[in-house]
């Protein structure tokens, strides 16, 4: 792992300036519909929504973090820190569903699927250039058959 030290700052007065730099900083990094939004608990499973409306349900007994809650406490909780995590302030709990979700190996494997398919209908710019090149020379090449 990389260390990054920290760089020292003066301390800069804020400014509208500022202000709007940090927000245009934070509009960069803002992900529509990959935060949640809603959180309930129904049928013994975690159901967390997202921004454009699809749903993960995930088994509450899976997880650790929630043997001991009660009924009322799975009604407290509420999601938080952006969209990133549940909190339940009553149990003094953060749990973030990035990685509640990476402890669930079906969906785990169907992420990489995804990951690998959207990944394979990559090309690069010089990639799609030689398979242009290529084809003005009449495709690829046949390879050379290897003597007996």
């Amino acid at each position: 792992m990389k260390t990054v030290k920290a760089k020292a700052r003066p301390d800069e007065p804020i400014t509208e300036a500022v202000v709007d730099k940090a927000l245009a900083r934070g509009r960069k990094l803002d992900r529509p519909g990959a935060n949640a939004t809603t959180v309930r608990y129904e049928d013994q499973c975690l159901s967390i929504g997202f921004a454009d409306g699809s749903r993960v349900m995930l088994p509450a007994a899976n997880y650790s973090e929630f043997k001991d809650f009660s009924p009322q406490d799975f009604q407290q909780l509420e999601v938080g820190f952006a969209g990133a995590a549940l909190c339940c302030e009553a149990r003094d709990l953060h749990v973030s569903i990035t990685g509640l979700i990476a402890m669930s190996q079906p969906l785990m494997d169907m992420a990489v699927s995804l990951v690998a398919s959207r990944n394979g209908k990559r090309s690069s710019t010089v990639k799609a250039e030689a398979a242009r090149a290529n084809g003005r020379k009449g495709g690829r090449p046949r390879k050379a058959e290897q003597p007996l």
